[in-house]
């Protein structure tokens, strides 16, 4: 039962005809606002009907949660991105989740495939929150028995939860993306930052190829940042790996300096495509070939249309593994 396969495939067809037709008889998935096109498509690779609900305002925007359908003693999964607006998705999920513990649930899953707050997962001053904390116990508080993710910023929010969190990984998506598009080429990953040298080593070392690290200097205040590149990449196609990428800010100006440093081509693999503000006209604008985000977060119309921003689905990962945890099976074993 414990398969190394992607929902979607035809191996994962022939499972669910042989073996999965009981176990989804008391599995149910449930989709908030935030991202109804992810929703849409792990229903449609589980072979399973999103549950009726019905998520909606109050004339003062108040929110308020209906389930359509007898949730009694099944397993749950309710699918809510808290992206941007990030506390009204926020509060969609924990309404829902409280709408299926008072529904008698037997175990509910909080499936957010953008953990939002997730920067904000230490002191940076005096005075200042942890909201990656008080979000988790937020969370566990409205009716959660587990969470399911995708790239934490800091893997240490795992451990902000007190109930049973798994955190998956966009790497063998990206991967296998990479080696399509650009197997035949000379590859270096290259991090942004030095906080994210652990995600690009372990891309990099998938791939077989090369690591680069920018070092971001700002010398005194009202000087502007040098970046000192760890690595060669001249002459070789450089791709920028990240978690996030907000107002694009970093991922342009590492991309300029790689191509000022003799790098063949740019281009970036990000899994959170928060993309805020004026981000896609700076991508449009910057040297980067393409930049490739998953759809963990709903595409903008300027998203979609932009020419050099392309987006991955992450749907069948998020499927196997909710079928995982539906027949207790290991979701680790994914990325082995």
């Amino acid at each position: 039962m414990g398969m190394a396969f992607l929902s979607g495939d035809a191996d994962f067809a022939n499972w669910f005809n042989q073996y999965g037709r009981d176990n989804f008889k008391l599995m149910k998935i449930i989709a908030c606002n935030s991202n109804r096109p992810l929703a849409e498509a792990i229903s449609a690779y589980v072979n399973l009907p999103l549950t009726k609900a019905s998520v909606r305002r109050f004339s003062d925007m108040e929110i308020f949660v209906e389930i359509e359908e007898n949730v009694r003693g099944e397993d749950v999964f309710v699918i809510q991105s808290t992206s941007y607006p990030a506390n009204d998705n926020l509060m969609e999920l924990l309404v829902t989740l409280d709408a299926l513990r008072r529904g008698s649930a037997r175990r509910v899953t909080a499936v957010v495939p953008y953990y939002g707050y997730a920067r904000q997962d230490r002191k940076s001053g005096p005075r200042t929150p942890i909201s990656a904390k008080l979000v988790a116990n937020l969370i566990t508080e409205a009716g959660a028995d587990r969470v399911l993710t995708l790239d934490l910023h800091a893997g240490q929010i795992q451990g902000f939860f007190d109930i049973p969190t798994d955190n998956l990984y966009a790497a063998p998506v990206m991967s296998k993306d990479i080696e399509e598009r650009h197997g035949g080429d000379e590859l270096v990953m290259v991090s942004p930052d030095v906080g994210g040298v652990v995600r690009a080593r372990g891309l990099a070392k998938r791939l077989n190829a090369d690591l680069a690290i920018i070092d971001k200097r700002r010398e005194r205040a009202g000087v502007s940042e040098v970046m000192n590149i760890i690595g060669d990449v001249e002459g070789r196609r450089c791709i920028l790996i990240d978690d996030i990428v907000d107002s694009a800010g970093t991922l342009c100006n590492a991309a300029v300096a790689l191509s000022e440093a003799g790098a063949s081509a740019v281009s970036a693999y990000v899994t959170h495509g928060v993309l805020s503000g004026g981000a896609v006209a700076r991508v449009t604008s910057s040297p980067m070939e393409h930049l490739i985000i998953t759809d963990s977060i709903m595409a903008t119309e300027a998203v979609r249309v932009s020419h050099n921003i392309e987006q991955l689905t992450i749907a069948p990962l998020i499927a196997e593994a909710i079928r995982r945890i539906s027949d207790e099976s290991s979701v680790s074993s994914l990325f082995d």
